[in-house]
């Protein structure tokens, strides 16, 4: 099977490629930054192009509003007019979870009304309206993923600074704050992209990809702590004292404040059962945890 990736450079591109290409897949990396690309989407022999290129979202905030609406939507709305006029099969389009929600009150499903309020989903998402409002020739699929934070060996994200602050032994102050959040191994990813693209039944339209669990800060931290052969320091300071704190922090600079300790302590659990039931699957084949062990093992010679 031959399969076109764009994005192949970044650090799901470069493990879906070699995933596939470890079971006997051909892959074919096309950048959309050189214009010649329509001709290479044109001329391939692909049974699918997955679409992983896009401009990642800026925590930072600094990034111009323009670029990602030229990248995330603009690039995909030129990419899937291609495809539609090609003789590849199949279209995935990796968009997000903040293409949804910022915020998730119970489990995130695919049917939940949109209200992103960030310049990075709301460019997912005005790429998959003017996908979904496209009419798909007979023998087309296309699939619109959104996954949660996908990790893995060589990625350290928001990950990599948790496991810092565990590894410096810095007391975690929030521990009285139970919340739960969804994760995606790299490898469940790559599972699940290649188990729609071998079946043929399952649907056109738009699916969650997460892990089987979802895990609270507090495990997180205990999970990076016993990897490290450390003990966990969690601290269950009462949630009054937190607060008023934040209030402070949101009139003098200190390193805590009410948005900061809304993002630190908010719950973000994603569900994935339309595409196991799409698969007819019970579980994925990496355990949340696990996934999450060998993603900061590797952390330790980073």
């Amino acid at each position: 099977m031959h399969v076109t990736i764009t994005g192949g450079s970044g650090f799901v591109g470069k493990n879906m490629e070699t995933y596939l290409s470890n079971r006997s897949h051909e892959t074919i990396k096309i950048s959309l930054r050189d214009d010649s690309w329509r001709e290479s989407v044109k001329r391939t022999k692909s049974l699918a192009i997955i679409h992983l290129a896009g401009k990642a979202h800026d925590t930072s905030n600094t990034s111009a509003s323009a670029e990602y609406f030229k990248v995330n939507r603009d690039l995909t709305i030129e990419l899937f007019d291609v495809f539609l006029r090609s003789d590849v099969r199949d279209f995935f389009f990796i968009s997000s979870v903040k293409a949804v929600a910022d915020t998730v009150v119970g489990d995130l499903v695919e049917d939940a009304k949109p209200f992103p309020r960030t310049d990075y989903g709301k460019s997912k998402l005005e790429a998959e309206k003017y996908i979904l409002a496209q009419k798909l020739p007979r023998g087309k699929r296309m699939f619109i993923i959104r996954p949660c934070m996908i990790h893995g060996p060589g990625n350290k994200g928001n990950l990599n600074l948790l496991y810092n602050v565990v590894r410096m032994g810095i007391p975690w102050p929030l521990a009285s704050y139970d919340n739960r959040r969804s994760f995606l191994s790299v490898d469940n990813f790559n599972y699940l992209i290649e188990s729609m693209l071998l079946n043929v039944n399952v649907k056109s339209g738009i699916y969650n990809f997460s892990d089987d669990h979802s895990l609270s800060t507090n495990d997180l931290i205990v999970l990076m702590a016993d990897t490290l052969n450390k003990k966990a320091n969690l601290w269950h300071l009462p949630k009054a004292f937190i607060n008023i704190v934040a209030k402070i922090g949101d009139v003098i600079p200190i390193p805590i404040n009410s948005e900061r300790l809304r993002k630190l302590t908010e719950s973000y659990v994603v569900s994935n059962d339309k595409i196991k039931a799409e698969l007819k699957i019970d579980t994925l084949p990496v355990n949340c945890k696990d996934g999450l062990k060998n993603t900061v093992q590797s952390f330790f010679i980073s």
